[in-house]
């Protein structure tokens, strides 16, 4: 029963190994397109905000850059909220767990029956 233990022990700490891998990878492939993402955004909406401000500089120009950076920071916090709601979710090694808490049942349950 001993060995049968270290083995599954064995077993479930490979899965958890493989599944941080897994993540690792996808977290730096995902931080590495929102990086690229983001500059390039960044670059499109001050280009777009000069042309807006370019447009309206005799006429109502405190008003473009008012409304622009308005904008902007509703964006932002809208943004924001929803990376924290996104952070909140948990799915970091969610198999590792799950067959953990098969095995515990698993122990328990012949525990009793002995």
């Amino acid at each position: 029963m001993l060995t049968s233990l270290v083995t599954t022990g064995e077993t479930r700490l490979r899965l958890a190994v493989v599944e941080l891998e897994l993540e690792r990878d996808r977290i730096l492939t995902i931080l590495m397109l929102a990086g690229a993402s983001l500059i390039l955004f960044a670059f499109g909406v001050g280009m777009l905000l000069l042309m807006l401000i370019v447009a309206y500089w005799e006429q109502h120009r405190v008003l473009a850059i008012g409304a622009s950076g308005g904008t902007l920071l509703i964006v932002s916090a809208t943004l924001a909220f929803s990376a924290k709601r996104i952070a909140k979710q948990r799915k970091l090694m969610e198999s590792t767990l799950s067959n953990l808490s098969q095995d515990r049942h698993y122990l328990e349950s012949s525990r009793e029956s002995s």
